[in-house]
């Protein structure tokens, strides 16, 4: 595939989504794709047939290739771990028994080192995000050409379409909606006990009265725009740094894979290199991608947890 089209081509290819959209009517007749593909015929929703249009169609568009893998991906999950629960034995258990309860061990004592609380909900929420990001970020491990260029050839087999123009990202955690999404959810979970266990009252004062108080009331008074502003940034960044580090540690990782796949362009002697380069990255890669599951799990867990903090505690 590297050797058909141009390597600036390549890379866009396979960090472009398979996108889903409205394409606005002042967009008729323009050829956002370049000369290679024909004018927008109409607008509506369609698929996208390159960057510029899944761009013009904004943000109502739909990633239909995260949402794909993340589904498919999350319902493994589901369908594995009923089916060791399933066939559970108190005699000699099977591979799959000793793994989810190694797994679910190794979450408990994540859960109660670093959440001082009592919610029942907390452990199994840190189950799904721990397993749910480590099998999409794995991945990442499948070569960066057999799913694309597989998805290519359905395209042009059956569609008629031109295999370069049909996009397949695999990697759910390299699209920022897909980590923006999970992130936004514990963020609002944390808001949501936050309100619960404090109440408005308490956790509009945690956002007034901290860091700066004073016991005379005008000088309180001037703090609390300060408090809030400094307090409010300190809320926001949570979710976005959540969400902003396991993509840019995937999206980077999926980059250097791409890089690495381009060698076999060049000659056997680089596509050889290459495939050591690649190895070799894949194995340290193993480490990323269940580091950065335990990162997003463990902040959940943490963010939960200040979410039952009271004023003094912070």
């Amino acid at each position: 595939m590297a050797s058909e089209i141009t390597s600036a081509e390549y890379i866009t290819h396979h960090l472009t989504n398979w996108t889903f959209g409205e394409l606005p009517k002042e967009l008729v007749g323009q050829k956002l794709c370049g000369d290679a593909m024909p004018a927008v015929q109409e607008a509506g929703w369609q698929m996208a047939h390159c960057g510029a249009e899944a761009k013009a169609m904004g943000f109502n568009a739909i990633h239909l290739d995260t949402m794909f893998w993340s589904i498919t991906l999350g319902l493994l999950f589901i369908w594995l771990f009923r089916k060791a629960a399933a066939k559970a034995t108190a005699g000699v258990p099977s591979s799959l028994q000793n793994f989810v309860e190694w797994t679910c061990e190794f979450i408990d004592t994540s859960v109660r080192g670093s959440f001082t609380a009592k919610n029942d909900l907390v452990a199994p929420m840190a189950l799904t995000i721990f397993i749910w990001v480590f099998l999409m970020n794995f991945m990442d491990l499948v070569p960066v050409d057999w799913l694309p260029v597989a998805a290519g050839w359905i395209g042009s087999t059956f569609f008629g379409m031109d295999p370069h123009h049909v996009y397949f990202k695999v990697v759910p955690t390299t699209d920022p909606n897909a980590t923006f999404g999970m992130s936004f959810a514990v963020f609002a979970l944390m808001l949501f006990y936050s309100i619960k266990i404090k109440g408005i009252g308490g956790f509009t004062g945690e956002l007034t009265l901290h860091p700066f108080s004073s016991k005379n009331p005008i000088l309180q008074a001037l703090f609390i725009p300060v408090n809030f502003l400094l307090e409010f940034v300190s809320l926001i960044a949570k979710p976005i740094s959540l969400s902003l580090r396991l993509y840019g540690n995937m999206y980077a990782g999926e980059m250097i894979f791409i890089l690495i796949a381009m060698l076999y362009g060049a000659g056997w002697v680089m596509g050889i290199f290459g495939g050591f380069l690649q190895l070799g990255w894949a194995i340290f890669h193993i480490l990323i991608i269940t580091l950065q599951a335990f990162i997003f799990m463990t902040l959940a867990i943490v963010y939960m947890d200040m979410a039952y903090q009271t004023g003094d505690d912070h």
